[in-house]
């Protein structure tokens, strides 16, 4: 016993300078001699790369380790003809080596890239995460107001008598837009979020199956989706540009929140004005980035982009500084997954408050792009000014007329 506390006293006291001088020594933070390892990076750059930090690289891109003024093959190390090892690997890094390639094009001379792991990163959490509540936060939004709204009915007394809301061709170009729409949706959230959620539930071998299915269809039922949208812009442009009565609409809230309110609006009020462009300008940023998809590595957006938003001044304004132009095909296909995903998560949520209105939230708005007909006391409660116009073409029975028969 007398040996163990001689043993124990003799430790604490040899640990103790060690001790002193490493706590006087711990606020100063040492300098790193990268000279040795040519430029190359410290696990600490790694592990803070790896979790999304900012990592200077300036250091890493302008080393230079002085082995190129040796000899070819001098030294414990050697060069490869009057250049290292970590100056090839640092060109490759920044993709600044002179390299050619045989076959695969400018795709096969990137050897080096690690933007996919922010891209990743971004994919597996925010992006799932924000998206999926985006869209359960609107589902629960209109759930609650049908709950305290209830459907909007028809106020006045029914006519009896229809009118053309819709020809057929408007009816094809919506309902080919839709349905493509919705099943672009679908597979698009099979495809990003399948791996979270089958895996677990059914296995890999479903979620194969799954995903591959959901890319072929998806890519594919992607140009109905840009037809059906180039239909409806030109079809409904003419009729969805903003003007005065517009505003009445938005000043009751187009009567929405209110039993027996109804604004006067033309063929499309200002709510449906707000969905049509909402789809116009979100589907072709949608479709836009989709081609990107299809075709990687051959339309690039984001370089042009960046260079024309620099310009402007409008990211530095912000606080992003000047965006990256210089970026490999690599990333340019990353940015528009992500930008691709985005923008379908915004547009995915409209769509839904969209289908709501023309469901189960107003009685006899199916009717509009079911049968393309709908009660004149509808049409006359919701698109007045409208009417009024058909009427006054005779394509309506005027009021308290029955219809002319159809020749």
């Amino acid at each position: 016993m007398t040996r163990l506390l001689y043993t124990l006293f003799l430790s604490l006291l040899l640990a103790a300078p060690v001790s002193s001088v490493t706590a006087q020594q711990a606020p100063e933070t040492p300098q790193i001699d990268r000279s040795a390892t040519g430029g190359a990076p410290t696990l600490e750059d790694i592990l803070a790369r790896q979790r999304g930090e900012a990592v200077d690289n300036s250091w890493r891109r302008n080393a230079d380790d002085g082995s190129a003024d040796t000899a070819p093959g001098a030294g414990p190390l050697g060069t490869l003809g009057g250049m290292s090892d970590a100056e090839v690997w640092r060109d490759l890094r920044f993709n600044e080596a002179d390299i050619k390639v045989s076959a695969g094009g400018p795709v096969a001379k990137v050897l080096v890239q690690d933007s996919g792991m922010a891209w990743l990163q971004f994919r597996q959490g925010p992006l799932i995460t924000y998206g999926g509540l985006a869209l359960l936060g609107t589902l629960g939004l209109l759930v609650i107001f049908y709950l305290i709204r209830g459907k909007i009915r028809i106020d006045g007394k029914r006519s009896g008598r229809t009118v053309t809301r819709f020809a057929f061709i408007e009816r094809f170009a919506h309902w080919l837009m839709a349905g493509s729409f919705i099943v672009l949706g679908i597979t698009g959230l099979l495809t990003l979020m399948g791996r979270k959620f089958i895996i677990p539930t059914f296995g890999h071998e479903a979620f194969s199956t799954i995903a591959i299915a959901s890319k072929w269809v998806h890519n594919n039922i992607s140009w109905a989706f840009m037809l059906g949208l180039a239909m409806a812009f030109v079809l409904w442009v003419m009729h969805n540009i903003p003007n005065k009565t517009d505003l009445k609409w938005l000043a009751v809230g187009g009567g929405i929140f209110t039993k027996g309110v109804h604004p006067p609006a033309r063929k499309f009020n200002a709510g449906q004005k707000m969905i049509f462009w909402s789809v116009i300008v979100l589907g072709a940023s949608i479709s836009a980035s989709g081609l990107s998809l299809l075709f990687p590595f051959e339309l690039p957006m984001f370089a042009k982009t960046f260079g024309i938003l620099n310009d402007t001044g409008l990211p530095q304004m912000v606080g992003l500084g000047v965006l990256p132009t210089d970026l490999p095909p690599h990333q340019e296909m990353q940015l528009a997954q992500a930008w691709h995903a985005i923008v379908s998560f915004v547009l995915m949520a409209i769509i839904l408050a969209h289908i709501y209105i023309g469901s189960v939230g107003m009685e006899g708005a199916f009717d509009a792009m079911g049968s393309g007909e709908v009660e004149e006391q509808w049409a006359r409660e919701h698109h007045g000014l409208w009417l009024e116009e058909l009427q006054q073409k005779g394509q309506a029975p005027a009021p308290g007329k029955a219809p002319t028969p159809a020749e």
